[in-house]
C-alpha cells in the first residue's frame, strides 16, 4: 500500500501544475522589468542617421517605446493603431526600429503613415535584447522617471489600447 503514495503523491503534484498551467493565459509573459529602469540606449535616429536619442534624453515625460520592423507582419497590423493614438496626442511614441534596414524601414513609414515622434535603429538587436523583446512588436509604457510601468507582447489591439494602455499613461501623466 505504501509503495503507492509515492506515484500517488507525484500524480496530484502534477494535476496542480497542469491546472494552473491551464488558468494562465499563453501570450501574458510576464517581464522582470516592470517596475525597473527602462535599459539605457543611444541610438541613432532613422530619418537623421547623424542625430542620436537616449533614454536619458527622455526623462520628464511619459513615452511609448514601440518595438517594430518593416519585415514584421503583426506590426502591420497594429500599425493603424500607433497612427491614430499619435494623431490623438495622448503621448508621444517612440520608435525602436528591430533588425531591420534603413531604407525598408523608410519606405515602410512612408506607405503606412509615421507615428513616431522619433524612431531609432536597432540594426543589430542588442537594445532589444536588453528590453527583453521576444518578437516584434512590443510596446513599453515607461514613466517620466524612465521606469518601464507595462510590456505589451504582441501587436496593440484597439481593446488593449483603450482598457489598458492609455489610462495608464493618464495616470502616470496626472
Amino acid at each position: 500500500m505504501k509503495r503507492f503514495l509515492v506515484p500517488l503523491g507525484i500524480f496530484i503534484v502534477l494535476v496542480v501544475f497542469l491546472a494552473v498551467g491551464l488558468t494562465r493565459d499563453p501570450r501574458e509573459v510576464p517581464s522582470p522589468l516592470i517596475d525597473k529602469a527602462a535599459p539605457p540606449f543611444t541610438l541613432v535616429q532613422l530619418h537623421e542617421p547623424a542625430r542620436q536619442l537616449s533614454v536619458a534624453d527622455l526623462k520628464g515625460q511619459v513615452w511609448l517605446l514601440n518595438v517594430w520592423a518593416s519585415w514584421c507582419v503583426s506590426c502591420r497590423q497594429e500599425h493603424p493603431l500607433m497612427v491614430e493614438l499619435s494623431k490623438a496626442g495622448v503621448v508621444p511614441i517612440y520608435g525602436l526600429n528591430y533588425k531591420d534596414k534603413r531604407d525598408a524601414a523608410l519606405r515602410w513609414l512612408e506607405q503606412f503613415g509615421d507615428p513616431y515622434t522619433v524612431s531609432v535603429m536597432d540594426a543589430d538587436g542588442k537594445v532589444g535584447i536588453d528590453y527583453g523583446v521576444y518578437g516584434v512588436p512590443e510596446t513599453y509604457v515607461i514613466d517620466k522617471e524612465g521606469i518601464i510601468r507595462y510590456k505589451q507582447i504582441g501587436p496593440v489591439t484597439a481593446e488593449v489600447l483603450k482598457q489598458t494602455i492609455i489610462p495608464l499613461v493618464r495616470k502616470l501623466q496626472g
